[in-house]
C-alpha cells in the first residue's frame, strides 16, 4: 500500500488558520465532498464520533483523525497544512499543525489499520514532517507525502 492510493492532489490542502477542531472536522468534510463525492454532514458525523472515544492527536503536532462510513467505497486520504497550529487536545498537549484524516468503508477492518499504520508511520519521519512544514504549495505538500514511500519501497 502506498501513500498515492489514498490521496489524491485535490484532497491536499494548505490552510492558514484554523480557529476550532470543529471548524477543522467541517473543513475536511467539505475538501471529502469536493474530492471523493462523499455526503459531507456524513464525514463531519463519522469523525466527531471516532474523536469522541478518544483524541486523534498523536503528538509532535500531528494529528489523524479517521472515520468508517457506509458510504465509502475505497479507503481515502485528506492532508491539511496549518500555517497556525491548531489547539487540538493531543496526547502532548501541543497544538497540531499536520493533519491527514483517512476515510474508510464501514466494514474495511484490517486495510483501515493497515492505511493508518501507514500514515502514522510516514508522518513519524521527522524529515518528512520538516520537508512538509517548510512548504505551503498543495502540489509540493503531495509530492512529499506521495514520494516517501516510493523511495521506501524501493
Amino acid at each position: 500500500m502506498e501513500l498515492s492510493k489514498l490521496l489524491i492532489p485535490g484532497a491536499v490542502r494548505f490552510v492558514s488558520q484554523m480557529p476550532a477542531k470543529k471548524r477543522l472536522f467541517q473543513e475536511l468534510s467539505e475538501i471529502a465532498a469536493q474530492a471523493y463525492g462523499l455526503s459531507a454532514a456524513a464525514v463531519v458525523e463519522g469523525l466527531q464520533e471516532r474523536e469522541s472515544l478518544g483524541p486523534t492527536g498523536v503528538g509532535h503536532g500531528l494529528a489523524l483523525p479517521h472515520a468508517r462510513l457506509e458510504e465509502v467505497d475505497r479507503i481515502c486520504g485528506i492532508f491539511l497544512r496549518l500555517e497556525r497550529p491548531l489547539n487540538y487536545d493531543s496526547v502532548d498537549r501541543q497544538p497540531v499543525d499536520l493533519i491527514f484524516a483517512l476515510l474508510a468503508p464501514k466494514d474495511s477492518g484490517v486495510e483501515h489499520l493497515k492505511a493508518l499504520a501507514l500514515v502514522s508511520r510516514t508522518m513519524r519521519d521527522a524529515a518528512i514532517c520538516a520537508k512538509l512544514r517548510a512548504n505551503a504549495d498543495p502540489g509540493k505538500l503531495y509530492a512529499i507525502l506521495t514520494e516517501y514511500r516510493s523511495s521506501q519501497a524501493a
